[in-house]
């Protein structure tokens, strides 16, 4: 049955699919294919077995981070009126690597998280307080990694 709703009305869910298909040969290495818009490969470093051919998928899912927040913060500047001309990202991440080596009580995913975004805006601090509190609220990774209990940490700074 269709599922007819008023781009208004959110009362009601409104879900969507996204798909991908990825492929790894027995190797450190694996492709994923987004469909339309290409794909991409992930690959862990030559000193933990791979083959350097892209991010680790760790690296990927810190990307993943700041790219979301980049198209959530946009989204919400936009609705607000907020003008800005760029962010950009440095983030970093902690991790016990016991837990991906099966020790017993050592969580295999990050530890914690610091992401600095720098946003170039003429707009006051207190606007910009306004868009990042929403954007954090609305970004999909960034509470997908706080749900799962990761410390993030988002420093937001203001370039003139």
């Amino acid at each position: 049955m269709a599922q007819v709703v008023d781009e208004k009305d959110f009362s009601k869910p409104i879900v969507r699919r996204k798909a991908l298909s990825a492929s790894n040969k027995a190797t450190m290495a694996t492709t994923v294919d987004f469909g339309e818009t290409g794909s991409f490969t992930f690959d862990e470093p030559s000193a933990h077995g791979g083959s350097d051919l892209g991010p680790s998928p760790l690296q990927g899912v810190l990307g993943a981070l700041c790219a979301c927040e980049s198209v959530t913060f946009r989204r919400t500047a936009a609705e607000m009126g907020f003008s800005y001309s760029g962010i950009d990202f440095d983030a970093a991440f902690t991790i016990d690597i016991r837990g991906r080596l099966g020790v017993q009580g050592v969580v295999p995913h990050f530890q914690s998280i610091k992401v600095e975004a720098r946003v170039a805006t003429i707009e006051s601090e207190e606007a910009l307080r306004h868009v990042v509190e929403v954007t954090e609220a609305r970004c999909p990774v960034f509470n997908l990694l706080k749900d799962a209990n990761v410390r993030v940490e988002m420093v937001w700074i203001r370039r003139a």
